[in-house]
């Protein structure tokens, strides 16, 4: 993948994540936090987090997958792809919804 459109998937990935989190946080008593760093991103809510590389999922429980993002814009989670958005968005309200 070049390394500017994987630089701008990853942009929009932690844009999406954070836009989301804060969205399912208007019903929620927790907020999250975004960490957003070249090689990591950390969603975090309470005291649970997810840490997405440029090649893996892991979280707070200790469960590892593997993660991809893809030139098409989706992202493949244990090798499944997902449009970026929708799997954003599904994340973001597990995260919230399980604290």
């Amino acid at each position: 993948m070049d390394p500017r459109l994987r630089t701008e998937l990853w942009t929009s990935w932690a844009s999406l994540l954070r836009s989301y989190a804060a969205a399912h946080g208007l019903n929620s008593r927790h907020h999250a936090v975004v960490e957003v760093g070249a090689e990591e991103i950390t969603l975090r809510v309470a005291s649970r987090w997810l840490r997405f590389t440029h090649e893996a999922l892991d979280d707070s429980e200790g469960h590892r997958s593997s993660f991809n993002m893809q030139e098409d814009g989706t992202v493949k989670l244990n090798g499944i792809a997902e449009e970026m958005d929708l799997a954003a968005e599904r994340l973001a309200r597990e995260m919230m919804q399980s604290e």
